[in-house]
C-alpha cells in the first residue's frame, strides 16, 4: 500500500491508532476488513488533499457527517476539496463519514466516536430527530462545535446552519408548477426522500401552501422514504401513478428523478412538469436532456466555504460575524444551465434530449427568449 504520508498522519486522517495503522500498512492482519477500508480511504483522501496540506498556517480537522444518496455526498465532497486552497494560510483537513441511509443509531455511533476522539468540527446532515439533537449537544459539550449543511436541526446545540431558505424553495416550485400547468387538469405528485429531514419538511410545506392559496382543487399527492434511491423510489412512484390515474406533474424534494421518470415511462405517462432540487450529475444529465422542466439549484461551493468559515470563526480564526445568511436560490432550466465540460473542441449541445424534450424549432426559439425549459408544460403555454 504505497503512499508518501507519515504513519501519524494517516491516524489522525482515519481516527485510529498509529500501531493499528502500522498492522494494516505493513499487512500483519489482526485488524477487520472495515479497518482496512478505513485506511485505504484516509490514503485517498490525504492524496487529494496533499496541494492543501502542504500550505503552511493553522490545520483544523473536521469531519462531515452525511446521510444522503451518493450522487449528493460526492458533490459535497468535490465542492469542499476545490474550496480548500481558498482558505489559505489556514490548512483544513476533512474526514468523510458518508452513509446513503440506515438505522439512525449508526450515525449517532459515528458522532459519538468523533467526540470521543476530537475534532475542530463536524458538518452534519441528519435526520431531525431526538437522537441526533442529543448526540450535538454531546459533541458540543466536548468542545466540538457543529454546523448543520443543507438541512437543519434548530433543537439542537448546533452553532449555525447553512443552506437556502427550504420554505421559500417549496414555494418558488409551486410558483413554477402553478405557472407552467396552467388551467389543465392533473394532480401532482410530491416526492419526499424521508420525512425526516427539516429541509425536506419545510420544502414540502412551502409547495402545499403556494399551491392551495394559488390552486386550491389541484389535488397533491405525497409518498416519502424513498431514501433518494434509485430501486426503492421506483416502486413508491409506479405504486402511485397506478393507484393515481390523474398524475400529471412532480416536484421531486428528495431526489431519485432517473426512477421516477423510468416509472412514468413504464406505464405510458407523461409528466408534463417536473421540478426537482440539485444541479447533481443525475440531474445536470436530466436537464440537459429536457427531462425535467427545472432545478433549484444553490452554489455548494459557498455553502461548504461558510461552514468552515463558521467552524474557523469558533476557534478564533477569523473575526466574528453574525449567522450565515441564506444561499440563493437558482431556478437553473436547460437554457442558462452551465455549459458542460469541453470535450474534443465541440460547442456545448443545447438541442433536444429524449423524453419529454422539446422538437418544434418555433417553440425552442420562444424558450430560449422567455428562459423556461420547452417541457410539455411550456409547450402548452406558447401554443
Amino acid at each position: 500500500m504505497g503512499h508518501p504520508f507519515p504513519i501519524r498522519e494517516i491516524a489522525r486522517q482515519a481516527g485510529l491508532s498509529e500501531a493499528t495503522v502500522d498492522r494494516v500498512l505493513n499487512g500483519r492482519g489482526g485488524v477487520r476488513e472495515s479497518t482496512v477500508q478505513e485506511v485505504q480511504r484516509a490514503i485517498a483522501d490525504l492524496d487529494r488533499q496533499r496541494t492543501q496540506v502542504r500550505l503552511v498556517g493553522r490545520t483544523f480537522m473536521v469531519d462531515i457527517v452525511m446521510q444522503a444518496p451518493e450522487r449528493f455526498t460526492t458533490a459535497v465532497r468535490a465542492a469542499l476539496e476545490a474550496e480548500l486552497p481558498s482558505l489559505h494560510p489556514a490548512v483544513l483537513r476533512s474526514r468523510f463519514h458518508f452513509r446513503e441511509t440506515g438505522p439512525v443509531q449508526e450515525q449517532i455511533a459515528t458522532l459519538d466516536r468523533i467526540a470521543r476522539r476530537g475534532s475542530q468540527g463536524v458538518v452534519l446532515k441528519a435526520p431531525d430527530v431526538p437522537e441526533t439533537n442529543a448526540a450535538v449537544g454531546r459533541l458540543v459539550a466536548a468542545g466540538i462545535p457543529v454546523v448543520t449543511l443543507v438541512t437543519d436541526l434548530p433543537a439542537s446545540a448546533r452553532l449555525a446552519y447553512v443552506g437556502i431558505d427550504d420554505r421559500a424553495a417549496g414555494a418558488t416550485a409551486a410558483y413554477l408548477m402553478g405557472q407552467w400547468l396552467g388551467d389543465r387538469p392533473g394532480n401532482v405528485l410530491t416526492s419526499l426522500s424521508s420525512g425526516f429531514f427539516r429541509n425536506e419538511e419545510e420544502r414540502e410545506m412551502g409547495f402545499r401552501s403556494v399551491m392551495r392559496a394559488r390552486d386550491p382543487e389541484r389535488k397533491l399527492v405525497e409518498i416519502a422514504e424513498g431514501q433518494g434511491l434509485d430501486a426503492t423510489q421506483y416502486e413508491l412512484v409506479r405504486a402511485a401513478l397506478e393507484r393515481d390515474r390523474d398524475i400529471r406533474a412532480v416536484y421531486s424534494i428528495g431526489g431519485g428523478n432517473d426512477a421516477t421518470l423510468r416509472a412514468f415511462a413504464d406505464l405510458g405517462r407523461e409528466c408534463h412538469v417536473f421540478v426537482a432540487h440539485d444541479l447533481d450529475h443525475d440531474n445536470t444529465r436530466l436537464l440537459r436532456g429536457h427531462r425535467l422542466s427545472a432545478v433549484l439549484h444553490h452554489d455548494l461551493r459557498r455553502d461548504v466555504r461558510e461552514a468552515c468559515h463558521t467552524v474557523m470563526r469558533a476557534h478564533g480564526a477569523l473575526p466574528p460575524a453574525g449567522p450565515p445568511l441564506p444561499s440563493a436560490i437558482q431556478v437553473v432550466t436547460p437554457y442558462n444551465m452551465p455549459p458542460p465540460p469541453a470535450a474534443g473542441g465541440g460547442r456545448p449541445q443545447t438541442g433536444a434530449g429524449r423524453g419529454t424534450g422539446c422538437t418544434d424549432r418555433s417553440v425552442h426559439a420562444q424558450c430560449r427568449g422567455a428562459g423556461v425549459p420547452a417541457t410539455g408544460a411550456t409547450r402548452a403555454a406558447l401554443r
